[in-house]
């Protein structure tokens, strides 16, 4: 069915392909399409623009998601400027009305999302990470292949919980300083060896010369050949400090994937669920997502680990495990660096133990609300808790109690100080009675990613649009030849187009392009949606092989030890492992845990619309 545009819509609609055409020759895309094979100017664009507009609701809806896939490719505007697109469109296009739209911007996922966050802050503000990650390195040891694995395990860890940027940035410096200590080292024994080695070599030929006047001098002015070796040794130590840095940002990235709070790809998930399924019975949760992807991060972490150390190091393993050898001069440097800063943060203070203990309950809350083989405290202290407690209830529960809980230790005194404490000093009488917070919201305001929670936003109100106004569907009956291919390659042929398509945009943006598609994919084909919404999810985290990838790679590459063809290489292999594990977890313990071989219920609802 067609029909005419209203005037209002059709100017809505020119005055947008208008703002899209200007800002896309901004940045130098118009240029690309006015190639003479493909267009002869910007006017043949407009017999598409009026064919659009004598199309039904799904077809505006579709140029809004266009416009916005092209913008957030390009960034030719901020990604979350973009994302408000759909606030100003939608409605006057009369594809969805203005309080609709704007109910996904501050919806329960992004709540869950705020929430993680400020506690994430708030283990930052008092180097809570810092200390964690120092702890772990010293009881791994500071042999090659211990130290790359110890710098793995701990950014992997810490990107489970907080941003893989923060987590990034606090463990790069200590693998700088790690390996320039190593590199000092090394030279001032170096240095000592070759004058000893030196002073015993002309003493030798002296007494050699006195025995044999014939031999001739081979040593003039006490100088000995440069050591071959030392080249050979500059390039491993070059190789070595590649490896060592590398692994930070591919460990950053893929601890991010283990829980539904480690990065944006993985919220979007959990919002379009909710949105595309109302009724799909919390199947994607803190738990079960943590069931399924843990798994997976850990068998990733393993191979990235065994493929940097056979890539940069090689496998030698009694050089880099060091069995049954003593620790060198190098290895004692690291661990006396790892222990000066250790040595730096003092003893665990009254803040940061309120910190852990609020970090680990709103873990323990997040695993035992619905855990799916018991009951959870959801329905066993509240009516009816698990239809209405979702994981974003503790998220800012806890995070709530962080700008209540004080920082310092409470002093219980009396009205009158000085009686009650003879010995106290001026300053402390004129001390506040209330001691500061654990976390400020001056703090809070400068840390928190704002623009993730617009991308975020945006991305849930195309999902709701989409479905409300039938593209959805539409899209969903355009891929029904795809059932005669196995669910197995479909998931693995989307998983390795995600991987290849968020290294040049941003994750959360291509989750959000893409996971609607797979949905709609998915009801047409009559297979599980997280058959392949889970595989897609993931690999919009395998940003490894450009520095502009993702902000890990970028602060890995602005340290000046890698260049751009080592990540290149490093990480088409990455990809590859990240494909391969992701398409092991979702044909093996995938399976049972979401049942992926039946077509559920509730996943006919987006069908139905």
């Amino acid at each position: 069915m067609s029909y005419i545009l209203p005037g209002v819509e059709l100017q809505c609609l020119i005055l947008l392909y208008r703002i899209s055409s200007r800002c896309l020759f901004k940045a130098s895309i118009t240029q690309r399409l006015l190639d003479p094979g493909i267009l002869t100017s910007q006017e043949d664009l407009t017999p598409s623009l009026f064919l659009l507009t004598q199309t039904m609701q799904e077809a505006k809806c579709a140029y809004i998601i266009i416009i916005m896939a092209v913008y957030w490719c390009t960034e030719v505007i901020p990604l979350a400027v973009t994302s408000l697109m759909p606030v100003v469109f939608f409605p006057l296009l009369g594809v969805q009305s203005s309080k609709s739209v704007c109910l996904q911007y501050l919806n329960d996922t992004n709540m869950l999302f705020v929430g993680g966050l400020i506690v994430a802050i708030s283990v930052e503000q008092w180097n809570l990470h810092k200390r964690i990650a120092l702890r772990v390195l010293l009881i791994l040891g500071v042999k090659p292949a211990l130290l790359m694995l110890g710098f793995m395990i701990v950014t992997a860890f810490l990107s489970m919980w907080i941003s893989n940027t923060a987590t990034t940035a606090m463990m790069v410096p200590i693998v700088q300083a790690v390996l320039e200590q190593m590199d000092n080292t090394e030279y001032d024994v170096t240095m000592m060896e070759q004058a000893t080695g030196q002073t015993n070599t002309v003493t030798e030929l002296q007494e050699k010369n006195v025995s044999d006047p014939t031999t001739v001098q081979v040593i003039s002015n006490g100088q000995v050949p440069d050591d071959p070796r030392s080249s050979e040794e500059k390039k491993m130590k070059k190789r070595i400090c590649k490896g060592m840095t590398l692994c930070v940002c591919y460990a950053a990235s893929i601890g991010g994937t283990a829980t539904l709070t480690g990065t944006g790809p993985n919220m979007v998930l959990k919002g379009q669920m909710n949105q595309l399924y109302p009724n799909n019975n919390d199947v994607v949760n803190f738990a079960s997502w943590f069931g399924f992807a843990f798994p997976n991060m850990i068998l990733m972490l393993v191979l990235a680990w065994l493929w940097l150390q056979c890539s940069f190091m090689g496998l030698n393993f009694k050089k880099s495990w060091g069995c049954g050898t003593e620790r060198t001069a190098k290895e004692k440097a690291a661990y006396n660096v790892l222990k000066a800063e250790m040595k730096k943060l003092g003893p665990i203070s009254y803040a940061e133990f309120n910190v852990l203990i609020m970090f680990v309950l709103l873990v323990l809350l997040w695993f035992s609300r619905h855990p799916g083989f018991v009951k959870g405290w959801a329905n066993r202290l509240f009516p009816d808790g698990e239809k209405y407690i979702t994981d974003s209830a503790p998220a800012v529960f806890i995070a709530l109690l962080l700008f209540i809980l004080p920082a310092t230790k409470p002093k219980f005194i009396g009205w009158n100080s000085s009686m009650s404490d003879p010995e106290q000093t001026e300053e402390d009488i004129k001390k506040p009675f209330l001691p500061a917070p654990l976390l400020d919201w001056n703090v809070v305001q400068r840390k928190m990613p704002w623009s993730i929670v617009l991308l975020l936003g945006g991305g849930f109100a195309l999902a709701d649009a989409s479905a409300n106004s039938g593209l959805s569907a539409w899209l969903g009956h355009q891929m029904t030849p795809l059932g005669s291919i196995p669910p197995w390659a479909i998931a693995t042929v989307l998983s390795l187009i995600i991987a290849v398509f968020t290294e040049c945009t941003s994750n959360v943006a291509t989750a959000t392009l893409f996971l609607p598609v797979f949905s709609s994919m998915a009801a047409s084909v009559k297979i599980h949606p997280l058959y392949v919404m889970l595989p897609g999810t993931l690999s919009a985290s395998f940003a490894f092989m450009l520095p502009v990838a993702t902000p890990p790679n970028a602060i890995v590459f602005s340290y000046g030890h890698i260049r751009v063809l080592d990540m290149v290489r490093s990480g088409i292999v990455m990809n590859i492992i990240g494909v391969f594990c992701v398409t092991l977890a979702i044909n093996t313990w995938g399976r049972p845990m979401f049942d992926l071989d039946t077509f559920p219920t509730w996943a006919n609802s987006t069908t139905n619309q």
